[in-house]
């Protein structure tokens, strides 16, 4: 089976004081509920990859993921989300517009 999706998940740190950082913010839980739905998922598994990433830049509005290969992104995910992400957009293919991250125009 091909990967037809990958989705990348921001589990980046930072040192307390700093910028903010999605790891901080919840990341890795959301990586590990993301990748368990994957797995749980006959019609998923085999074809969604979801791999942890360094920092994706909108730290303030973390956590960050990005799916591919449409190039949404998404921020201020929580492991609540996950199950809305998996249905919505990895099965149905519908972006899930409440947690879409609106980059700004350069």
């Amino acid at each position: 089976m091909r990967i037809r999706r990958h989705v990348f998940v921001c589990t980046n740190h930072r040192p307390p004081g700093g910028r903010p950082a999605c790891s901080a913010r919840g990341a890795d839980a959301v990586l590990a509920a993301l990748q368990e739905a994957v797995l749980a998922n006959p019609a998923l598994c085999g074809s969604v990859a979801v791999t942890p990433c360094g920092c994706l830049g909108p730290c303030f509005d973390g956590p960050n993921l990005v799916v591919y290969p449409e190039g949404i992104w998404y921020a201020g995910v929580t492991v609540t989300d996950v199950a809305e992400l998996v249905e919505r957009h990895l099965l149905a293919s519908e972006v899930v517009q409440r947690l879409v991250y609106e980059q700004p125009d350069d």
